[in-house]
């Protein structure tokens, strides 16, 4: 593939946006997608409410939509946010980039971020994996994100069986070690759906489950260590309750599914908390909306009718997230 700039296809890196949702004390939403339908509702949604957003893609995207279409389509949003009479400007963001040779491949292909993910190596070469990736990324202008400790369950190709919290006193030197643009840590949050195990969580009046919370005060002790640098909070999909009652009244089987509540990722957008990525909670939307048109029409055949109202319902969630959640809204 021929080496393409971000630049030259529209898009932004993260370094600005991080800075003013820093200062305007909220979080830029971080949307993963793996088809056209979900690249039109993270752009339908982001519109809709005049908010910056990362779109962002996994090695298992890559390897499902092919990375050239990849590409293809995320300029092709850019002049899709053109035509609606927009200013929303996004990166187009490498998800979990677990070696050298992927992060160059996407920032060669026109990436204007990569995260590279060392942590299941040792601390020494994350270190030394992580500032590799920052020297090339940076010689092309791309934003780089790195990682300290583990969230534990499971997205495309990662998977931990628990968690691992981050160390507040790695913190200061991994960064200036390695140069990175921003940290992922892990202070609760979870990958996929079933994020707790019933064991781990409270009941509520209700008797729905409540998780443990999150670990906010090692994320103000980060704060402390590296006062003003970009924080980013992964597996944050809230899990939310009308997607999953959707999906089990229209014959599917999510038992004990349970998130991280939106008040909690309310707290953390208002903190360093700069990037919150959101992936589970989008694959919920779709699922409920598809399998309800197809419980009330049995007979229904055209992608149309079903991946349409799926692309919408994921839009009006997005909409949802970046107003009342991540405070994104509006400032685009």
């Amino acid at each position: 593939m021929t080496q393409v700039s971000y630049k030259d296809l529209g898009l932004v890196n993260t370094k600005e946006m991080f800075k003013k949702a820093m200062d305007g004390k909220y979080a830029i939403p971080a949307y993963n997608f793996n088809n056209l339908e979900q690249l039109q509702a993270i752009v339908n949604g982001c519109v809709e409410s005049n908010s910056p957003f990362i779109l962002q893609v996994s090695s298992g995207a890559r390897k499902y939509a092919n990375q050239t279409l990849l590409r293809y389509l995320a300029e092709g949003a850019v002049e899709l946010i053109k035509s609606m009479n927009s200013n929303v400007k996004f990166a187009l963001h490498l998800d979990h980039g677990d070696t050298f040779e992927l992060c160059k491949s996407c920032i060669d292909s026109g990436f204007s971020s990569v995260m590279i993910d060392g942590s299941h190596h040792s601390y020494e070469e994350n270190i030394r994996l992580t500032k590799q990736v920052v020297e090339y990324a940076h010689e092309h202008g791309v934003t780089v994100e790195g990682e300290l400790g583990v969230l534990a369950g499971i997205e495309d190709d990662v998977v931990a069986a628990e968690s691992v919290y981050t160390h507040p006193d790695q913190v200061e030197d991994f960064v200036k070690r390695t140069g990175v643009d921003s940290l992922a840590i892990s202070i609760g949050t979870s990958h996929g759906a079933n994020k707790f195990k019933p064991e781990q969580c409270s009941k509520n009046a209700d008797g729905v489950l409540v998780p443990p919370p999150l670990r906010f005060d090692i994320l103000e002790e980060i704060e402390k260590r590296i006062p003003g640098f970009p924080i980013v909070l992964h597996g944050a999909s809230s899990v939310l309750p009308e997607y999953v009652k959707m999906i089990n009244e229209n014959g599917g089987k999510l038992d004990d599914a349970v998130g991280i509540p939106e008040e909690q990722l309310r707290r953390a957008a208002s903190s360093a908390v700069c990037k919150i990525n959101i992936d589970s909670d989008g694959r919920l939307a779709m699922t409920g909306m598809i399998r309800k048109v197809f419980n009330n029409n049995p007979a229904e055949f055209d992608p149309r009718k079903y991946l349409g109202p799926a692309r919408d319902a994921l839009a009006q969630m997005i909409v949802h997230k970046n107003k009342n959640v991540l405070g994104s809204a509006g400032k685009a």
